[in-house]
């Protein structure tokens, strides 16, 4: 099978006052083996789209694959294939790691052993441990863990990592690489882009209910036009109009970010002793100069116009 997921004009629509269209004709395909990113800011209709597929809410219209099968009528065969980590799982504080993976293996015709659930995990030191004893890293391992005992064909992990520290993080993603060499397919839902540029083939951008990009991170930041960023402020001011600078030479475009005047470069070395003469000759006052490689980050701040982690931060606040 070539595909794992596959979906074509997926619509959901909430009734109100005014009704609100939380995906607008969403075309997506995941390939069977690859690591697929799906990236939104808050509102855009990602988690929507995820539990559609997860086979946890019901589209308005559109047609879903999952394996080849169809929630409708293959319901119970999807399950037995697939493997949910949903953002917060409450588990049963009372029951062990061991207990509780047992339980879950129970649902499941085929999988692993709980045993070598809890080894793919690293927790074997806490198979005994209740899970209200548990960290919170190790608690996200777990659930993990706990998606990954039938021995899934297909995982989703919506936002896997929120909340952890650096090194659960990283455990999270040697899981997931581990996944991978295993030619199992996971779609990973993430607020983290170093995350998606580290452990994605490809990503997805959704905004508004529709898929605004669709590519590799290597693709996608190449399609800012440079592969470069400069980052600068100005001690007085926001250094004026953009268009000037986005005539340098080796610039391919400029926008603001706050304080910070950002410019997507190709050549650096060639870019910057043009932006510092034309700085020069208008007698302005750098604050602040950086360069550095372009990221996910200036894709997602170009296509939507918002930082993801801004945008998450502040719905929490």
């Amino acid at each position: 099978m070539d595909t794992a997921i596959r979906c074509r004009q997926l619509f959901k629509r909430y009734d109100g006052k005014p009704p609100v269209e939380a995906v607008r004709g969403l075309d997506l395909d995941v390939r069977a083996g690859e690591c697929f990113g799906l990236l939104g800011p808050n509102g855009a209709g990602k988690t929507t789209t995820i539990e559609i597929l997860e086979g946890l809410l019901d589209a308005t219209s559109g047609e879903v694959e999952i394996l080849g099968r169809r929630w409708n009528g293959d319901a119970d065969a999807i399950k037995q294939r697939i493997g949910i980590s949903l953002q917060e799982t409450k588990l049963s504080e009372k029951l062990t790691v061991l207990e509780t993976l047992t339980l879950f293996r129970s649902f499941y015709r085929q999988g692993i052993s709980p045993v070598d659930a809890i080894a793919r995990v690293a927790l074997q030191e806490k198979s005994q441990a209740r899970v209200g004893k548990l960290s919170g890293g190790q608690k996200q391992r777990l659930a993990v863990a706990c998606a990954l005992v039938g021995d899934p064909e297909l995982l989703f992990l919506d936002e896997p990592t929120t909340g952890l520290d650096p090194q659960s993080r990283r455990q999270l993603w040697d899981i997931v690489r581990g996944l991978r060499q295993q030619g199992r397919t996971v779609l990973l839902t993430t607020h983290y882009m170093e995350e998606a540029e580290r452990l994605c083939d490809r990503v997805a951008v959704i905004d508004h209910g529709r898929l605004i990009a669709l590519g590799s991170p290597r693709e996608l930041i190449a399609s800012l036009g440079g592969e470069h960023v400069i980052e600068l402020s100005f001690v007085n001011g926001d250094g004026g109009d953009l268009q000037p600078y986005e005539k340098l030479p080796a610039v391919q475009s400029a926008r603001r970010d706050g304080d910070l005047l950002i410019l997507s470069v190709t050549e650096p070395h060639v870019a910057l002793p043009a932006l510092l003469e034309r700085i020069g000759s208008r007698g302005q006052d750098l604050a602040s100069l950086t360069t550095r490689h372009a990221s996910l980050e200036d894709v997602f701040v170009t296509l939507t116009g918002r930082h993801l982690r801004d945008d998450l931060e502040t719905t929490a606040a």
